[in-house]
């Protein structure tokens, strides 16, 4: 039987792993279409019973304390009383069963998904049949025993995939362990905000500004979800250092519009090149207001217009056409668009050296900005002492960065660059796959 176990509360870090989340005007983000899964059936048992209402108390928070005595035991309501269940079930709203994996009188261990995440559920009754026990916990795929293992399996996670495992030496370059097609540039959704932070860090190491510089969120420079700046008041003020936190935590577009604007565009493509990502399609760098124009806005009429000038002509719609459409003009999408021509965009290998150059840097602000989110990767601190990450996406775009530490200071990176051009993926799978994949890597690195 399990014991009243705390629930976790929503890792919502871990589940902001998106480039530009497409937004149906400034509504909630829509992700990756799921593949319709008939939801398995649930047995007419004391924690069967207990998890239908579950889920359904999942779609209608905050439950009543009177509801949740009738469902909880005393002891349980004792140690995590209604206000925090309610937090709980607000997280998880709108949850759906996935699968059951375990089933017994008293006991179900079941995957659910909740806002795009996989998770594993546990859920106890005592001998009255009230709920005792309930956990959550992110759900990842099985690690792969070994690199065969893990190409086969990459191989099914993408109709294009990169990847690549490598150790970043003490001179800053990358030593592949083992790749997949580690040359080859896919889109990089939110993965591209690495750069922008590389550019930060260095225009404040020359002096330009500093990471207590304040900046303004003027209405032309707000953007969409992923995040939360957008939402602050016109004209209020947030400091570089937070911006460049949000932006790599959170993911969240307006900082990294903010931090484009401040450190200059011009300036985030010369450090996008020498830090090695020299794909022509990265100039003019976009910010995300502006590829949610160019992809939502009357698609696809400025699309088309512009990619059909030079760079300079596209500098020019930039600031004369893209800058003037409202946020309220653009539209969600749901299935891929322009992914070979309207993207961010850099190879396995050159996201291992961008990671590289960021560890190389001497500012501990850079770290500290990196190291706040790891997806839900959780591996042994013991072992890791250190994790960061990025990650990006959109729809037919499912990426996964990390670079970890080990205890006696060796650092490796793993990148996965997943992309469909035709097809939106079930994000929740997909986070779930890679991170186990992923995982799996760093094992096999460690000890290669």
């Amino acid at each position: 039987m399990i014991t009243s176990l705390k629930p976790i509360r929503f890792l919502a870090a871990a589940a902001v792993i998106t480039m530009t989340a497409v937004c149906v005007g400034q509504a909630a983000p829509v992700r990756a279409t799921a593949v319709a899964v008939a939801a398995p059936e649930i047995p007419d048992t004391p924690a069967g019973k207990q998890l239908r209402w579950l889920l359904d108390a999942a779609t209608r928070p905050p439950i009543p304390e009177s509801e949740l005595k009738e469902h909880f035991a005393l002891d349980f309501l004792q140690d995590f009383p209604a206000d925090q269940l309610n937090q709980t079930l607000t997280a998880f709203k709108g949850m759906r069963l996935q699968e059951l994996t375990r089933s017994e009188s008293t006991l179900l261990i079941a995957t659910v998904e909740a806002a795009g995440v996989l998770f594993n559920l546990s859920l106890s009754t005592n001998g009255v049949g009230l709920i005792d026990g309930l956990r959550f916990s992110q759900h990842i795929a099985p690690a792969p025993k070994d690199w065969a293992e893990l190409d086969q399996r990459l191989s099914k996670l993408a109709p294009q995939a990169g990847f690549i495992a490598a150790e970043v030496t003490q001179d800053g370059t990358c030593r592949p362990v083992h790749a997949v097609a580690p040359g080859t540039a896919r889109p990089l959704g939110s993965m591209f905000k690495l750069y922008v932070l590389g550019a930060v860090a260095e225009r404040i190491a020359s002096g330009a500004f500093g990471w207590d510089t304040q900046l303004t969120i003027t209405p032309e420079l707000k953007s969409l979800r992923s995040g939360e700046l957008q939402n602050r008041p016109d004209n209020s003020k947030v400091s570089v250092l937070e911006a460049a936190k949000l932006m790599i935590s959170i993911s969240d577009n307006t900082a990294a519009d903010l931090l484009i604007h401040k450190a200059g565009r011009k300036y985030v493509e010369r450090t996008a090149r020498a830090w090695g990502a020299r794909d022509k399609r990265n100039t003019p760098l976009l910010t995300t207001r502006e590829m949610f124009v160019l992809k939502g806005a009357d698609y696809p009429r400025h699309t088309k217009k512009y990619l059909s000038r030079g760079t300079a002509g596209q500098r020019t719609y930039l600031d004369r056409v893209v800058a003037e459409v409202p946020l309220s003009r653009i539209a969600g999408w749901t299935a891929p668009r322009e992914l070979d021509t309207l993207e961010w965009y850099a190879s396995p290998a050159q996201v291992c050296q961008a990671f590289a150059r960021l560890s190389k840097l001497p500012d501990k602000r850079v770290g500290e900005a990196l190291s706040i989110n790891d997806a839900g990767l959780a591996l042994d601190k013991a072992q890791w002492p250190s994790v960061w990450f990025k990650g990006g996406s959109e729809p037919g775009v499912h990426d996964l960065g990390h670079l970890a530490r080990t205890a006696d200071g060796r650092s490796f990176v793993v990148t996965t660059l997943a992309t469909n051009p035709k097809i939106p993926f079930d994000g929740a799978r997909m986070i779930s796959e890679q991170l186990g994949l992923t995982r799996g890597a760093f094992t096999l690195v460690k000890g290669s």
